[in-house]
């Protein structure tokens, strides 16, 4: 009886043990489903990690509080405030007659910004939509695409004091309705198509691959679809080659892998649908987390950005202001880190393109918001816009304010 008790002790026993890896990974999943979306995918050992994003001030910052003393541009160029009062400042678009369109995330927001003598004004729109990140303009249209929305604001610039009721194209887009890098990035091609991103719904996971990590275009009505590339994680910003009309995307890479891996990207699309490896690859790095792929398989990045900087909003300046190096280049907004132990990013940059489209280097333009000696940052850049006389709008989320570089005279 003892014999035949300790044999069955051991039975348990050894299936307690054969269980508890199973165990342990069930209780990891559940876990992480429990927790919020930005720890998705840390690992259980970071637990206690500090790192976590940094809340969004969302509040008017007053304008002697706005650190524009402290932003350095290149020799030979001036920085001032432009607009402020404007809580959450994201993303931009340039209206026909000059009005300046401003998308937010977490404050639900869209605002107008005229230059009124001298002086700008800053009227909001609409309010109380779901991240209405996504502006673009087009024929007298102002296009607001909010996670659960797509709204059309007709003749907008005639009636700013009374936008009016937008014409609804949420069913005619069918976004996926997921909030976890659910906002979008949204401009109208050469060609006319209005061309967004849909982020991936998880920091990395296996998902349908034609559903999301795209860059899509459709008509403007919201019909004939197309993936325009795949395998970009969550672009929040793409522009146009003046010259050849290729697509060129920003990217953020995943968290939680590591302090310096994996970089965010730039993208050259050249082709409609290409495949650039999310979740499987960035560049020549496979993440550890999905089944392994062979990077070949993928279009590579044109280049690294830096790991964790949020590389956002872009635009290829086409001006006559700035000298004639900058044309044709490309600005790019880096917004800052979170999940790296110590802070990068946090600026505006350049990534300067041969005459073949190659890009030779990345190079600072705006700084000044980032204090490394005190581990703390004053504003975060989220997106560049070039007004029509060839000046460089900069939103700064943080401070809700917007910034103009000219050339100093």
């Amino acid at each position: 009886m003892i014999r035949r008790t300790a044999a069955a002790l051991g039975v348990v026993a050894a299936l307690a043990a054969a269980s508890a890896p199973a165990l342990a990974q069930q209780q990891q999943q559940q876990q992480q489903q429990q927790a919020p979306a930005w720890a998705q995918g840390r690992p259980p050992e970071m637990a206690g990690s500090r790192l976590a994003p940094h809340a969004p001030r969302l509040t008017v910052t007053p304008p002697d509080q706005v650190p524009v003393s402290a932003l350095r541009v290149p020799s030979g160029f001036r920085v001032e405030l432009w607009a402020h009062g404007l809580p959450g400042a994201r993303m931009m678009a340039l209206g026909q007659n000059g009005t300046v369109f401003v998308g937010t995330r977490v404050i639900g927001r869209v605002y107008a910004v005229t230059d009124e003598g001298g002086q700008r004004r800053v009227r909001t729109i609409a309010e109380r939509l779901t991240q209405p990140n996504g502006v673009a303009f087009r024929d007298g249209s102002l296009y607001v695409i909010a996670i659960n929305r797509v709204l059309r604001y007709d003749g907008i610039e005639g009636r700013l004091d009374d936008p009016g009721t937008p014409v609804e194209l949420t069913a005619a887009f069918n976004l996926p309705p997921d909030e976890h890098h659910g906002w979008k990035f949204a401009a109208f091609s050469p060609d006319g198509r209005l061309t967004m991103n849909i982020g991936v719904p998880c920091n990395i996971c296996e998902f349908d691959r034609d559903r999301y990590a795209l860059i899509v275009s459709f008509r403007p009505d919201g019909s004939d679809r197309r993936i325009e590339a795949r395998g970009i994680r969550n672009s929040v910003g793409f522009d146009w080659h003046p010259v050849t009309r290729e697509l060129w995307a920003t990217n953020n890479g995943r968290d939680w892998a590591g302090n310096d891996v994996p970089p965010d990207t730039l993208h050259r699309i050249r082709r409609p649908g290409e495949d650039h490896g999310f979740p499987f690859c960035v560049g020549d790095w496979n993440d550890p987390a999905v089944p392994r792929r062979n990077c070949s398989e993928f279009v590579q990045p044109a280049a690294s950005l830096g790991p964790h900087v949020a590389a956002l909003g872009m635009r290829f300046y086409t001006g006559a202001m700035f000298p004639e190096q900058y044309r044709n280049q490309i600005f790019i907004a880096r917004r800052g880190s979170w999940n790296r132990e110590q802070l990068i990013g946090y600026d505006v940059v350049v990534a300067r393109l041969d005459a073949q489209g190659n890009v030779t280097g990345i190079e600072p333009f705006l700084t000044g918001l980032l204090d490394q000696a005190n581990d703390r940052f004053l504003g975060r850049p989220v997106d560049v816009l070039q007004l029509r006389d060839g000046s460089l709008l900069v939103s700064d989320e943080q401070n809700g304010a917007i910034y103009r570089i000219s050339r100093a005279q």
